[in-house]
């Protein structure tokens, strides 16, 4: 089965440039699905189950750290591996995302080499 990444962000241009920055993954036979808010981004995370999700925190609907929240209350989303990618660099925020579920917490701008590479390693997959 293909791996997913799912980028879940309510501004058009940081879900293209997420794409672009890990499309060397589809080279790798990962699938990168989008969602433009929370809501969006459940729901595909329901009937997906991605393997990694790249979630922003201020959304319309459903934030994500209440996404985050909802992936660690299923227990058939335990091995999701969560990463909040956010322009909130406050400290509360960063133990907010972890307290809710977050494995990783990356503040924008973020580095599009790390992300890329970090997001490789979870998915065990060569670029």
């Amino acid at each position: 089965m293909a791996k997913k990444v799912l980028i879940v962000d309510d501004a058009v241009h940081i879900r293209i440039l997420l794409e672009q920055t890990l499309e060397d993954l589809e080279d790798a036979g990962v699938a990168l699905l989008t969602a433009e808010d929370g809501v969006e981004g459940w729901e595909v995370i329901q009937a997906e189950r991605p393997d990694l999700v790249l979630l922003d925190v201020m959304m319309p609907g459903l934030s994500g750290h209440e996404v985050c929240r909802r992936i660690r209350s299923d227990p058939d989303l335990s091995r999701t591996y969560v990463i909040i990618l956010t322009a909130r660099g406050q400290e509360i925020d960063r133990r907010r995302s972890i307290e809710v579920g977050a494995n990783e917490y990356i503040t924008k701008p973020f580095d599009p080499n790390y992300l890329i590479h970090r997001a490789a390693d979870v998915l065990g997959v060569r670029i």
